[in-house]
């Protein structure tokens, strides 16, 4: 089905070429890059290591500097690793070097270790004499940062022994969690993850019906490793929260997204607060839907009007560019060299990882990007989606390894303002009520996914830390249970949930790759509701600020880089007002 469905929409040959990064595994140049990081680690730490306050700050800088070669030629490593990876889950030989590569990182970073420990550690007078030289101004925001790392550090033999046992600690589980949902077919006909969760999507309730029990059973057959891997991720997190004295489950990831605790509680409560929205329109879908109850399975059922036609793959790519254009060529002439380039990878293969994603890379190469794309209107919003972090990420590679990396919450916000941008192009080209009506329809789901969804997500994963933190460890029935509660509060008695959805925590990889991330989706969706209202209000004004946004990357905090829109992300005020752009869809909707 695949290989056809792949002819059908045009997408055999869009597959990435990596070799910007490496030409195979048998490069020597990637044995070449692994020697030399190890070497100049080495003599890094021969040089500097217990001497660091007594540099030169020019000294300084230049050991800086050395340290984001290394971390360049490591993070090459790492990506070609990953992406050779993700696209053949089932090789055996991708599946060694992803494992190698995690290894030789490892030793690398045991012999930097003592940076991050001296610096962070260095009394304020001294830190500042690095700060304030000229030489080090181009790292002065990720210097100042790694220093509020200080009270969670700990000795040096320590933190050594933590970076030598990573690949077999979290690291492994999480390419365990990958090979194990690469692995798994789901129903008679054997489908991909991928494929069975675009039924869910269909226009026939029988369908949808089918897609979400072949889910649930393909699940269960792996659902003791499941719940093993979630248990065993969950424990390292509480042993390294205790070790490292952080106050909360989620208090490492508020400090990564350089957030304090009361904007991170803003956004979650005054979502939560607005739960109503949800309830009230899915009690309106059972309406337009004409059914009596409406399951979990009806969440995503398009309405009758809403096109259903397939979009071939240049139909997609000159849509996007189209609407990227409209807003801001240079915005669509990076767009144009993912396409042209081979920067994309989008069929549905045999043993590729599902779902959607957009890699950085290296500063000196480009970003990645990873789709499965089906055909249907949602993937042409995902091709946006993930083409909006490409350009983000590509405009914020001339700041420097150290400085491109953006914050998570900030690094939604090109890729929701991307979907935005399409949804807007699109619904301007449909001229009949019904359509338009079935359409808004569409995208306030998609906000629903993207804000409320993440935010229930969240509400989960709070419980599942706090309870094997203070309770123990969850046996498959805990997590199913606190997953239907999460749920359940959302939803209400507007949508009923079977019993087959109480274990779709399971294939979930945010909750293990990067706990506490999910909230950053809401953050990104609400945060570019309130920008494309300011951009309604400043037209071309806007874009400017808008791009050099993306440009800075991660080299200020989200509050100094939001300050030019004049934005309070601690005030609730804020979140309410972006809540209250989805309640007047949702008006609007009811209206039609």
């Amino acid at each position: 089905m695949s290989t056809s469905l792949n002819k059908e929409l045009g997408t055999t040959d869009v597959v990435w070429n990596l070799d910007a990064l490496y030409e195979s595994l048998q490069d020597d140049l990637l044995r070449d890059d692994l020697d030399l990081c190890l070497q100049e680690a080495e003599l890094l730490k021969e040089s500097c290591a217990g001497k660091l306050a007594e540099l030169d700050p020019a000294v300084f800088a230049r050991t800086v500097r050395r340290l984001e070669r290394i971390q360049v030629n490591l993070g090459r490593i790492d990506t070609y690793a990953f992406l050779n990876f993700v696209t053949q889950v089932k090789n055996s030989e991708a599946g060694a070097f992803l494992q190698q590569s995690k290894e030789s990182a490892s030793r690398v970073n045991r012999e930097l270790v003592f940076f991050d420990l001296e610096w962070s550690k260095m009394d304020q007078e001294t830190a500042d004499r690095f700060l304030t030289a000229a030489e080090a101004a181009p790292y002065r925001h990720y210097l100042t940062n790694l220093r509020r790392y200080a009270d969670h550090l700990l000795s040096n033999p320590e933190e050594t022994l933590l970076v030598e046992l990573s690949p077999v600690g979290n690291e492994a589980w999480l390419t365990l969690f990958e090979k194990l949902m690469g692995h798994l077919e789901f129903g008679e006909k054997k489908r991909s993850e991928e494929e069975v969760l675009s039924d869910l999507y269909a226009g026939s309730r029988e369908v949808r019906k089918s897609a979400a029990l072949e889910l649930t059973e393909g699940l269960q057959t792996q659902l003791h490793i499941l719940t093993h891997i979630f248990n065993t991720i969950l424990a390292e997190k509480m042993i390294d929260d205790r070790l490292r004295c952080y106050p909360s489950w989620v208090s490492a990831r508020n400090l990564s997204n350089e957030l304090n605790d009361r904007t991170v509680d803003a956004l979650v409560n005054s979502t939560i607060d607005r739960y109503d929205i949800v309830k009230r329109y899915y009690r309106l879908k059972k309406q337009l839907l004409g059914v009596k109850e409406l399951y979990d399975y009806d969440r995503y059922a398009p309405l009758p009007s809403l096109p259903d036609q397939l979009v071939p793959w240049q139909e997609c790519r000159e849509m996007v560019l189209q609407g990227f254009r409209a807003f801001s060529p240079e915005m669509a002439d990076i767009a144009s060299l993912f396409f042209e380039q081979n920067w994309i990878h989008a069929p549905i293969l045999e043993g590729k990882r599902g779902g959607a994603f957009a890699h950085p890379a290296v500063p000196d190469a480009h970003p990645y990007i990873l789709v499965n794309y089906t055909g249907n209107i949602r993937d042409v919003s995902t091709v946006a989606h993930e083409l909006g972090h490409g350009i983000h990420q590509y405009l914020a590679k001339d700041k420097g390894y150290f400085n491109a990396d953006t914050p998570l919450v900030l690094a939604e916000t090109a890729s929701v303002f991307a979907e935005l941008l399409i949804f807007h192009r699109q619904l301007e080209t449909l001229s009949d009520p019904e359509q338009k009506r079935a359409f808004i329809c569409q995208k306030l789901e998609s906000i629903f996914a993207t804000v409320f969804r993440q935010i229930s997500m969240n509400r989960f994963e709070d419980m599942i830390h706090n309870h094997r933190r203070e309770k123990g460890e969850l046996s498959t029935e805990d997590l199913s249970m606190l997953w239907m509660e999460s749920q359940q509060a959302m939803f209400g008695d507007a949508v009923t949930l079977g019993e087959h959805y109480q274990t779709w925590w399971s294939y979930i990889p945010h909750f293990l790759h990067t706990p506490g991330y999910v909230y950053s989706y809401a953050f990104g969706e609400l945060l570019v509701l309130s920008l494309y209202r300011i951009y309604q209000q400043e037209g071309e004004k806007f874009i400017g600020k808008y791009l050099h946004l993306l440009a800075e990357g991660g080299s200020r905090s989200p509050y100094e880089l939001l300050q030019p829109f004049d934005i309070d992300l601690t005030e609730p005020a804020f979140w309410q007002g972006g809540l209250m752009v989805i309640e007047k869809m949702l008006e609007g909707v009811e209206g039609i």
